[in-house]
């Protein structure tokens, strides 16, 4: 039998309370009848639930929530205070787990079913009620994809709990059950949401949200990690239920089928994002500055004031501009940008982790550029290493020289953002810094701020979903023309034809890692295809950030580890439970491993 599910873990002893405490509002004056009973307080209820989607462009406070870029290969936190480096030195456990993950969405979910048990008492109009259902149903659905994606199997939260409710019961569902569920509200929601919001709904749910988000969790259902595991297909709930499917095949073709049904509702009204100049590097810098473009489909408003807008920009800042330095790439996601041409500048590592050049690429990781790009992409005299690199890599990485907000960074050891300058604790431990999201007209110097988005959905991503999940259900054929359109946005040649499944495969993932870079989905991606045991057990790399006297002094590009990261196989594929609330409701049981 489905059993509902809401705790308020950060609240101690709430289900010890009394009943009227449950029966409390968001401003805690009101009662649930009171609330409902009037227009402008039920719609404040139900903005209240916003506030528990995740702020992903918070890469290390706990609160945050989004540890997984961090936690990635994509990057690595200056600051040990970011629960990443306990993920990445393998020192995490049910205990030390931070909890926010979890606890957060059953919050919102609780919020969300108190509405819709009680959005009938609100005097307003049959088609404005059914447009606050249909959003709460989104929200429902996104709520548990959030909890499904860290956690895998869930309970389904589809009514509010109280007090005499058996909590001790609760048990996880099995995971194609959590697909359906949220899938159908998808699918609900989207029946009743206008195909895009304008104005002053910016940020509430569209049908291209609900038909995203349907896309995207079905992708993830027919992905190894899911579908017919061999590790999950002994785990059973508390009821007996088995918890993960066996391999269907037929799950690809769903997945496409649900990422072309986005794509083609959605592209009469959305597309694929250009500047007016029509530049490259423009086309996908400009996407993240310009809010609510044409290919947004669904973000979160952050505020234009010190507390959100400028969070993300402090830490990716450089120190020179008041910034923190501490969000740091990756030498190995460097690595991966092709060059103009669309050869892969490097073809694997040798034991000593030393970079395999591809010959007929052109790069080369000696000297210096003679001259800057004519486009202003880089300046004349930066390391050969960033000389013809994807449009994409310099839109998305601040690298050693590169011109940001009309200075040129200085990452070597004396340099104005080096680590002889610093104050030893914020400076960047790979020698990048990201660019990606960052907005030139905010001036950390003098409190300038501006309201920034964090975009959760837009089709580019459902470009990249449809053709991988086409791929895997019938071969490459249909795959080309959506790979080589984001493709050519970045001014990027296409794929050669000919290509096999298995080659296809791995463009598509490569590509999902250069286009979706930083957006939360390569954590998720690596563990779905089952990847991360090879991808995040393994050493990262930076530039030699202690040594270099000068831009061009070749000591600081030294290849240098930077950590030795422990991943463990199958355990670390899912989060722990927090063991708090698996003592309170052991029928939850813990996750593999833990």
């Amino acid at each position: 039998m489905k059993k509902s599910f809401f705790f308020y873990i950060l609240i101690a002893g709430v289900f010890s309370s009394c009943n009227k405490y449950l029966d409390k509002t968001p401003d805690e004056d009101l009662t649930l009848e009171e609330t409902f009973s009037e227009r402008r307080s039920a719609d404040r209820f139900l903005t209240a639930a916003y506030s528990h989607l995740p702020f992903e462009d918070n890469f290390h406070e706990w609160y945050g929530r989004n540890p997984f870029i961090g936690g990635s290969d994509e990057m690595e936190i200056t600051w040990d205070i970011a629960f990443a480096q306990q993920m990445n030195t393998g020192s995490w456990n049910p205990y030390n787990v931070t909890p926010d993950i979890w606890s957060t969405g059953w919050q919102g979910l609780r919020k969300v079913n108190i509405f819709l048990e009680n959005i009938h008492l609100t005097p307003i109009s049959e088609e404005e009620r059914n447009r606050m259902i249909a959003e709460a149903r989104f929200l429902r659905a996104i709520l548990h994809f959030f909890e499904l994606r860290s956690y895998g199997a869930i309970p389904i939260a589809d009514k509010s709990l109280i007090l005499s409710d058996n909590f001790k019961a609760i048990e996880r569902q099995p995971f194609h059950k959590c697909v359906e569920f949220i899938v159908n509200e998808c699918d609900e929601a989207a029946a009743a949401l206008p195909l895009k919001r304008e104005g002053g709904d910016l940020g509430r749910p569209s049908k291209a949200a609900a038909l995203a988000l349907k896309a995207r969790v079905l992708l993830y259902a027919a992905s190894p990690l899911f579908n017919g595991n061999p590790d999950y297909q002994d785990l059973k709930n508390a009821s007996g239920d088995k918890l993960y499917p066996v391999y269907d095949a037929n799950k690809w073709a769903v997945a496409a089928a649900a990422a072309k049904e986005c794509i083609d509702a959605c592209e009469p009204v959305y597309k694929l994002y250009r500047a007016s100049d029509n530049d490259p590097m423009n086309n996908y810098k400009k996407l993240f500055e310009e809010n609510w473009n044409d290919e947004v489909l669904f973000a979160r408003n952050n505020d234009g004031t010190a507390s959100y807008s400028s969070f993300h920009e402090r830490c990716a800042n450089p120190i020179s501009l008041s910034g923190l330095s501490g969000y740091a790439p990756t030498q190995e996601i460097v690595d991966e940008y092709e060059m103009m041409n669309g050869e892969r500048p490097i073809t694997g590592y040798d034991v000593q982790g030393n970079p395999i050049i591809n010959p007929t690429s052109g790069y080369t990781e000696t000297g210096f550029a003679a001259a800057a790009h004519p486009k202003g992409y880089y300046p004349a005299s930066v390391s050969n290493m960033y000389v013809d690199r994807d449009p994409r890599f310099y839109a998305t990485i601040n690298f050693n020289g590169a011109f940001w907000k009309n200075q040129q960074l200085q990452f070597w050891n004396t340099g104005l953002d080096g680590y002889q300058l610093s104050n030893k604790v914020d400076y960047t431990k790979t020698g990048y810094l990201l660019r990606k999201f960052l907005s030139p007209a905010v001036n950390l110097k003098t409190g300038i701020y501006v309201l920034r988005t964090w975009i959760y959905f837009r089709l580019a991503e459902q470009y990249l979903n449809y053709a991988e999940a086409i791929n895997e259900a019938e071969g490459p054929a249909n795959a080309y023309q959506y790979v080589n359109a984001v493709r050519d946005r970045a001014g990027m040649p296409p794929l050669p034809s000919g290509l096999s499944k298995e080659q296809m495969r791995e463009r598509i993932r490569h590509e999902r890692r250069i286009e979706l870079a930083f957006e939360t989905h390569r954590y998720f991606d690596t563990r779905r295809w089952k990847l991360a045991a090879a991808t995040d057990n393994t050493t990262i790399h930076g530039m030699n950030v202690r040594a270099g006297s000068s831009l061009t002094d070749p000591e600081f590009y030294k290849r240098t580890i930077i950590e030795k990261r422990i991943f463990e196989s199958p355990k670390h594929y899912l989060f722990p439970v927090p063991q708090a609330d698996i003592d309170k409701t052991p029928a939850l049981m813990q996750n593999p491993g833990w």
